[in-house]
């Protein structure tokens, strides 16, 4: 790698993996630990993140950063937080309305990955913040620009609202009561944001606890306007006791977990923990997604959200913690086999039961994926690509798995080779390269990238992917070095990423097995509740799989 390549891969590499050290570092990007020191250095002096003691650790995001200096935020950690999950409420090709409140600005870095938005704000900093991003459209509603230049106000702009269709529309003010509601200073500002209101189909209001109790000149939204409410964990026990009460899907965004209480119906309530394997992988996103909008509709649960962070050690930390929420039933996505002993173990001294997704648990319900069947499907499909296009013959194999999984889920592995091994017949083991895929694209990247340089002159690499993630970076890898066409990948999941890359015109990602997180949420709602109300439940329950390439890709996900 070039000294920029290296430092972007570092760079990714934190975000996926905050506590990688630099030893681990090195031994990734196989240089020395003196040159990752002083690229993290470098990268420091660049203020891309802060050296700590055995590694670094990235700064905020630098569109926060912005936002901060120029106008310094009050409860700013919260401010973020809460921003940074009512951004989740966002849906490709959505038409949008954010306000000027700087809450409501702390989203703009977590709208980045949706695609074809329609943003309308009356915040001049706001719509400066979005033009950043030439994939969106962004809408300034005109007025008179108030005092301290941050945005429009009055009713000139009221007009460019009358006739827009807004699918969710953004909002904060000065002041919230359960009685008042969402309050602002002027009258001015709280007419402007009426008419915005008026052409939404749903209102997110973003209010941290300072605002709780206080009451501004003139109201807005009243609380039956408000479908989705977003605060912090400072916010009143009594204050959080009567929203519980109320019709309003009410979250609290602690610092390492976020609680959704939907509205009450009268029926029993029962709170689930969902520690999620991490929030920086597409798939375990769209898995805690659907859990998300499965919970909506069920009307009696409360959700608490944890991530993982792929650490063992944070996961230990997040079951102690859901532990201390009293929650009724946890559902445990954590890829460190020999670590989920260790939680299941906490969770049965405490009497919750367990569903375990994708890594089985001894003693919880295990639902996912039927690995031995999932990898054989992509082996097949691999292995009929390259006998169509390499007449069946290949340089070196290519095995990113990963060991930490375990022995069931490295079935997945085994049904990849075998199904290859079915159309190709027996593949010499001096062909075979295994490689540890770190269950991230950059741990990947890295890894495919030191492997293709060592083998100068091969030209045809097929590869075997323990996940999608894996299967991107190890694109990324062949594209760095200029030996896309040497590679033939297949992936496990169909994730979103994969996804775009298989509609790609001659992609060297030539399909997935599809895992469909999207629906795990239904399913796994409808098991939780079996087992919160007593009734039987099969041990094991496994989601149904198709292996999606660029003919089929559009029968199971239409292109938006």
């Amino acid at each position: 790698m070039t000294t920029f390549e290296r430092r972007r891969t570092i760079l990714r590499l934190l975000r996926e993996q905050p506590g990688i050290k630099v030893a681990r570092l090195a031994d990734l990007l196989e240089v020395s630990e003196g040159t990752i020191r002083n690229d993290l250095n470098s990268l420091e002096n660049e203020q891309k993140l802060r050296r700590v003691r055995g590694g670094a650790i990235l700064l905020e995001v630098p569109e926060l950063a912005a936002i901060t200096r120029l106008q310094p935020l009050a409860n700013a950690e919260a401010k973020q937080r809460i921003a940074r999950w009512a951004a989740e409420r966002v849906v490709d090709g959505d038409a949008i309305f954010m306000d000027a409140s700087k809450t409501v600005r702390c989203m703009v870095p977590f709208i980045k990955e949706y695609r074809n938005l329609t943003i309308v704000t009356n915040g001049l900093e706001t719509a400066r913040l979005l033009t950043a991003n030439p994939a969106h459209t962004v809408i300034l509603v005109g007025g008179v620009v108030d005092s301290d230049g941050s945005a429009t106000t009055g009713r000139m702009g009221i007009g460019t609202l009358e006739n827009l269709n807004i699918q969710t529309a953004f909002v904060s003010g000065v002041g919230f009561t359960i009685e008042t509601g969402l309050t602002e200073a002027t009258l001015e500002t709280a007419n402007l944001k009426q008419a915005m209101l008026a052409s939404a189909q749903r209102v997110v209001a973003l209010v941290d606890s300072n605002k709780i109790g206080k009451v501004g000149f003139a109201p807005f939204a009243s609380p039956a306007e408000i479908t989705d409410f977003y605060t912090d964990s400072n916010a009143p026990a009594e204050f959080i006791a009567r929203m519980r009460q109320t019709q309003v899907n009410f979250m609290i965004c602690g610092e390492n977990t976020v609680r959704s209480h939907t509205g009450h119906d009268g029926q029993t309530k029962y709170t689930i923990g969902f520690a999620n394997q991490s929030e920086e992988l597409a798939f375990a996103i769209d898995v805690r997604r659907g859990l998300e909008r499965a919970v909506k509709m069920s009307n009696n649960i409360d959700l608490v959200v944890a991530d993982n962070k792929l650490s063992p050690e944070e996961a230990l930390r997040v079951a102690d913690n859901l532990i201390e929420r009293n929650v009724d039933l946890v559902i445990e996505y954590q890829i460190d086999e020999r670590t989920n002993n260790r939680i299941m173990e906490k969770f049965q001294q405490a009497g919750i039961p367990v569903i375990a997704v994708d890594i089985p648990v001894v003693g919880a319900t295990f639902f996912g994926v039927d690995n031995y069947r999932a990898g054989q499907m992509a082996g097949k499909a691999l292995g009929e690509w390259v006998v169509e296009n390499w007449a069946g013959q290949f340089d070196k194999l290519i095995v990113l798995e990963e060991p930490r999984a375990g022995s069931l889920v490295g079935a997945r592995i085994r049904g990849q080779i075998d199904g290859l091994q079915e159309i190709v017949g027996p593949v010499d083991e001096a062909k075979k390269l295994n490689l540890d895929c770190g269950n991230t694209s950059s741990i990947t990247e890295a890894q495919v990238h030191k492997a293709l340089q060592r083998f100068p002159g091969r030209h045809r690499f097929a590869v075997l992917s323990f996940n999608d993630d894996a299967a991107i970076g190890a694109l990324r890898a062949a594209k760095a070095l200029g030996c896309e066409e040497d590679v033939a990948i297949v992936g496990q999941g169909a994730d979103r990423l994969v996804r775009e890359e298989i509609r790609k015109r001659d992609s060297q990602i030539i399909g997935s097995t599809a895992y469909m997180p999207e629906r795990y949420g239904e399913q796994l709602m409808e098991i939780a509740l079996r087992i919160l109300r007593g009734e039987p439940n099969a041990p094991a329950i496994y989601i149904k799989h198709v292996f999606i390439n660029a003919d089929n890709i559009d029968q199971y996900y239409p292109a938006q």
